[in-house]
């Protein structure tokens, strides 16, 4: 059994389904906003990279799912590229609230088995403490398998933080694309992406759930370097910090980043047989560092640049087809 998941804490902050999950059968914590004071606009300038042949241009963009309020970064070559785009290509599209609620439904109950009585002795008091400071009902969450009360313990910090799914970069992204009429399409489904957590050994799960437990004093510190990061535009930065255990866990690194980064390349490797401009969002571990979507587009030789505005300030601006 593996003891601890650090990859994880990192990475499932970048998950779409860290989003979806948390909304299921859990009440979110409400964040209030107001207008009047803001708390100040961070100008942020993430990487964004370039493949492109003759009649075709993909741009590839790595996302961070969950947002304060006031960080700038749909702007510049951001904004640019995806103007110039035919389509939007995300993780996942919006599901129907109702069939999510179904899915989750059907894959979290935990068959009768209480999940604190799966944790290790000495971390069921910190647990129950959690759930508590965070808001979350002990009762829904003891009918819920580990994987999943995991993703809840890992986003409800965030949100008690001011971090909001609502104003993320997906949800920016499409909003923007469905104002412009651009089509939208997902390289999965959210069952597929809840069903890789599902999949994962019961002990696999405990496991996650213990170190997620453990790691929660941390929580704070991490994202805020994760974001630092990633509105700095520093790709290797943020490969190392998402990636520095990932030998630790090579049954979770495989199922939820190498086989997705793997599935994702070919997906993009076929789309550039099609003529078009695409624009194609998806967590920002994805494409930082050895055996992510980059690194295994450039194993195959295909050349993928990262971009900047001096790209588009001469350039014509392409005539859409929709």
């Amino acid at each position: 059994m593996i003891a601890a998941f650090p990859l994880l804490r990192r990475v499932l902050p970048l998950f779409a389904t860290v989003a979806l999950a948390c909304s299921a059968g859990v009440r979110p914590h409400t964040v209030y906003v107001n207008p009047d004071k803001p708390s100040g606009t961070i100008s942020a300038s993430p990487a964004i990279w370039a493949l492109s042949d003759e009649d075709t241009t993909i741009y590839l963009f790595g996302s961070v799912h969950m947002m304060k309020p006031g960080v700038r970064w749909f702007d510049d070559e951001v904004k640019a590229a995806f103007d110039r785009s035919d389509e939007l290509v995300l993780e996942i599209t919006e599901e129907d609230p109702a069939k999510m609620a179904a899915i989750v439904g059907r894959l979290a109950p935990n068959a009768g088995t209480p999940t604190s009585t799966l944790l290790p002795p000495k971390l069921r008091n910190r647990y129950f403490a959690a759930l508590k400071t965070y808001n979350l009902p002990a009762a829904a969450m003891e009918g819920m398998k580990p994987w999943l009360v995991a993703i809840n313990l890992s986003v409800a910090p965030l949100q008690k933080l001011g971090y909001r799914d609502d104003i993320g970069v997906e949800k920016t992204l499409t909003v923007a694309a469905k104002a412009a009429g651009k089509p939208i399409s997902g390289l999965e489904t959210s069952e597929q992406q809840l069903s890789f957590f599902d999949s994962m050994p019961q002990p696999v799960q405990v496991a996650y759930l213990s170190t997620t437990v453990e790691d929660l004093p941390q929580v704070e510190g991490e994202f805020a370097k994760l974001m630092t990061n990633w509105a700095k535009g520093r790709p290797d930065a943020l490969a190392k910090q998402l990636n520095e255990s990932i030998k630790e866990t090579p049954e979770m690194a495989k199922v939820l980043l190498h086989d997705r980064n793997a599935r994702w390349a070919k997906w993009i490797e076929a789309r550039m047989e099609k003529p078009g401009t695409v624009f194609i969002a998806v967590g920002a571990g994805h494409l930082a560092g050895k055996g992510s979507v980059i690194d295994l587009l450039q194993r195959d030789h295909l050349t993928v640049r990262r971009i900047d505005m001096k790209e588009f300030r001469h350039a014509p601006q392409p005539v859409m087809a929709h």
